[in-house]
Parts: C-alpha cells; sequence; structure tokens
C-alpha cells in the first residue's frame, strides 16, 4: 500500500506517520506484503507466511485469518475472496524507532482487511 494513504482521521498525526521521523513516504513510499505460504485447517485458512517489507527493510512475518470467506460477486460476476488478518511485529526490526527511547512499545499490531477478485 502507499503510506501517503495511511489515515488515522488526525491529520496531523497521518503527516507525522508520513514523516522521516516514521515512515519516511518520500524515500520510502510503499509498504508490502508478500505472501507465499497458505496454512489452512481443512478448507479453513488460519494463516498466510511472507515477507514484510517496511522502510526498505524485509523480514518474514506471517498473518493469522481471524476471517475468510470466498463468494460469487452478483455485482462483478467473479469470486472475489476476502479476509480480516493480523500480525504483531518488532517495529524496530524495521527501523520504526521512533519513540522507543520514551517507552513506546516495539511491538506492534497489524490489521488489515484484504479483498481480492480471481483472475
Amino acid at each position: 500500500f502507499q503510506i501517503n494513504s495511511i489515515n488515522t482521521g488526525t491529520p496531523p498525526f497521518d503527516k507525522h506517520l508520513q514523516s522521516a521521523d516514521i515512515f519516511d513516504a518520500a524515500k520510502y513510499p510503499t509498504a508490502r506484503f508478500v505472501g507465499d505460504q497458505f496454512t489452512f485447517d481443512g478448507d479453513k485458512l488460519v494463516s498466510v507466511a511472507g515477507n514484510l517489507t517496511l522502510k526498505g527493510q524485509t523480514h518474514p512475518a506471517t498473518f493469522k485469518a481471524n476471517q475468510f470467506a470466498c463468494y460469487q460477486s452478483p455485482m462483478l460476476k467473479r469470486e472475489v475472496c476476502g479476509g480480516d488478518f493480523e500480525t504483531t511485529i518488532d517495529r524496530t526490526q524495521f527501523g520504526l524507532d521512533y519513540g522507543v527511547q520514551y517507552g513506546f512499545p516495539k511491538n506492534v499490531r497489524i490489521v488489515a482487511q484484504v479483498e481480492a477478485v480471481k483472475q
């Protein structure tokens, strides 16, 4: 996703997140996760493992599937799959060190909602 698309509902906070202090959107405009290992329990998706890239640094990450389902979209007339996923990372591994010296937590939770159209 584009770092400049971050929207917390508080514009000054968004601007700070996008600044060189934190994500440095001017230098690193995107964050990316590429999943390459899907774990199922029967036909239920449990997790997706892959590589997460933030601030130009890539590390392994596994996203737990809290919800996941596929359905035939009546509007698109195609199969659509979507779900809610989450993981916890040590942000300092990605060079996201802002506030650590003040006691801000290193471990942060990432929650993502994903929807995909079968091609």
